[in-house]
């Protein structure tokens, strides 16, 4: 398997990646990871595909969002979406994207990464339940176990607050879960 940053040739393959990894979800997920891709800079995040034998297995995004902590804003990483293709699971596509950006980003000087998703899954990486460690979530509707972070070598005890996602994640309403009885 290779790990490489996203060229301009996989939008449409990373596409495909998003539609089938979340079957009926995947068109917004893939509508997300379309605006996302424009906050995309050497500074301002990381988008990852993991290729095995030369088609697109898996991607990843690490886009840059801000912590609302007393002393100032603190630019910060949140983990999402991470996709990988049905036929492909179970195969360690997924966890080596998250562990091959998670380092990337520690030699960047990021000091937060943030996820929201499946504790069992993401604990395994070292995210932990921002809750108890001082950070609140961007959105009541974020179960409480689902909302984790994860420091990095640039992070510094102050760094408390709550996490301000990027705009785009509002405009998909990818933020949390809707109650569908409501």
């Amino acid at each position: 398997m290779d790990l490489r940053e996203e060229l301009p040739g996989d939008r449409q393959d990373v596409r495909e990646v998003h539609l089938r990894a979340f079957g009926d979800h995947g068109p917004v997920v893939a509508g997300l990871v379309g605006s996302l891709r424009d906050m995309v800079t050497p500074e301002n995040g990381l988008s990852l595909v993991a290729e095995q034998d030369g088609e697109v297995a898996g991607h990843v995004m690490f886009t840059r969002s801000l912590l609302d902590a007393p002393r100032r804003l603190v630019d910060v990483r949140v983990l999402g979406p991470l996709g990988v293709r049905p036929e492909f699971h179970k195969r360690g596509v997924g966890s080596a994207l998250v562990r091959h950006g998670l380092e990337i980003l520690a030699g960047r000087e990021v000091p937060l990464v943030f996820v929201e998703g499946d504790p069992g899954y993401y604990s395994r990486f070292g995210f932990a339940p921002g809750g108890g460690l001082g950070f609140r979530k961007p959105s009541l509707r974020i179960p409480d176990g689902a909302f984790q972070v994860m420091g990095l070598p640039a992070y510094e005890p102050w760094m408390t607050g709550t996490l301000v996602y990027a705009e785009p994640f509002w405009r998909h309403d990818a933020v949390g879960l809707r109650d569908p009885d409501a």
